[in-house]
C-alpha cells in the first residue's frame, strides 16, 4: 500500500469500502422485493398466479429483513398488506 495522505485513516477507508458493499447488497435485495411485489399487484386478477407470486414476494421481503436491508417489522407489514390485497374480493 502506498503512503497515506494526511488525514486518511486506514480504519475509515475500510469502513467506507464496507459501506459501499452494504449499499450495493441492500439496494439489490430491496429492488428484487419491489419487482416481485409489482408483478404480484399486476396479476391480482388471476388469483392462482397471484397466490404463487405472494409466496415469492413474502420470501423476498423476508430475505431483505434477514440481511438487515429493511427492518423485520417493515417486512411483516408489507407482507400483511399484500395478503390483504390478495384476499380482498374483486
Amino acid at each position: 500500500m502506498a503512503k497515506l495522505k494526511t488525514g486518511r485513516h486506514t480504519g475509515a477507508m475500510k469502513t467506507h469500502r464496507q459501506s459501499l458493499r452494504r449499499k450495493t447488497r441492500n439496494s439489490i435485495l430491496k429492488k428484487k422485493a419491489r419487482e416481485v411485489t409489482k408483478e404480484l399487484l399486476a396479476s391480482l386478477g388471476d388469483k392462482a398466479k397471484a397466490g404463487k407470486l405472494l409466496v415469492g414476494a413474502a420470501s423476498a421481503w423476508d430475505k431483505a429483513a434477514k440481511k438487515g436491508s429493511i427492518h423485520w417489522k417493515t417486512a411483516a407489514r408489507r407482507k400483511s398488506r399484500l395478503a390483504l390485497r390478495l384476499a380482498k374480493p374483486a
